[in-house]
């Protein structure tokens, strides 16, 4: 098969637990990009710390953020396709979350916003390279927002899980997705991954067959499901590989590299050298 779209998660993919591009995984993305494919990051991150991950990949082009709900373009940041939703509509939640201590934020296509940020919260945003803007009532935001996130341990993220549909009803029109053991993501329904690669890939008008996707988390089985060619890193859990037609080395063994040698260099006749 000739793959023209390469599709990457960031966190736990395409960067190593150290948050860290390895030079062998840039080397092979960017001769991918040489070859004639696009690269396209598919992350819940949002472009404000996406897209410098793209920029130390010494590419420029779109960038799908916030687990899907926000499409962008680069160089700056020309949000080209979201789905939003107004904050009141998850009052509940916002109730929930103020009353049982479970930190929250809400995203617009380019911003974050929070109420208060304790130490544990304050802590992940700097390792995340996130700058924050506050409010004193995010209920009152009359922006349209992409993403409400909770930030907890894994525990208190199970709790939340646990919750929903018991403590508080979210809308029909939205749905709740596990991004991480530390994360748990309200959108609308029709923001995923896959929905926006499916979109975007349209507007190119690649084929599914023609997509290679490469994820490590549940906020990725859509993605993997659609791509012709869906691969789980090793560090995935069990459902995310079950998800997968193939399952790569991972994150800290350069699983992306290895997958795109296989699959896409490889079969062009084309290796790293030195």
């Amino acid at each position: 098969m000739n793959y023209r779209l390469i599709a990457l998660d960031v966190d736990g993919t395409l960067l190593n637990d150290n948050h860290e591009l390895t030079e062998r995984t840039i080397r092979t993305l960017r001769l991918a990009h040489e070859a004639g494919l696009r690269i396209v990051l598919c992350t819940g991150r949002g472009p404000a710390n996406a897209i410098p991950v793209f920029e130390e990949l010494g590419l420029e082009g779109v960038l799908i953020t916030h687990n899907g709900a926000s499409t962008v373009q680069t160089p700056g940041a020309q949000v080209l396709h979201q789905f939003s939703f107004q904050m009141q509509e998850l009052a509940p939640l916002v109730a929930y979350c103020r009353e049982n201590g479970v930190h929250f934020d809400v995203n617009t296509p380019l911003d974050l916003y929070l109420e208060k940020a304790e130490a544990a919260a304050a802590a992940m945003y700097e390792q995340f390279l996130i700058v924050t803007k506050q409010v004193d009532d995010v209920l009152a935001m009359e922006e349209g927002i992409v993403k409400f996130t909770m930030f907890g341990d894994g525990d208190q993220m199970d709790r939340v899980e646990a919750a929903f549909g018991r403590e508080f009803q979210l809308p029909e029109t939205f749905h709740a997705i596990r991004s991480g053991v530390e994360f748990v993501d309200v959108m609308v329904v029709s923001a995923s991954k896959g929905n926006a690669l499916k979109h975007l890939a349209d507007s190119w008008g690649i084929r599914r067959e023609e997509i290679i996707a490469i994820g490590n988390y549940f906020n990725d089985v859509d993605m993997l499901r659609f791509a012709g060619l869906g691969i789980a890193m090793d560090n995935s859990p069990d459902g995310v590989k079950e998800a997968a037609d193939e399952v790569t080395l991972s994150n800290n063994e350069d699983g992306v590299h290895a997958a795109l040698m296989k699959h896409v260099l490889e079969p062009l006749g084309i290796g790293l050298g030195g």
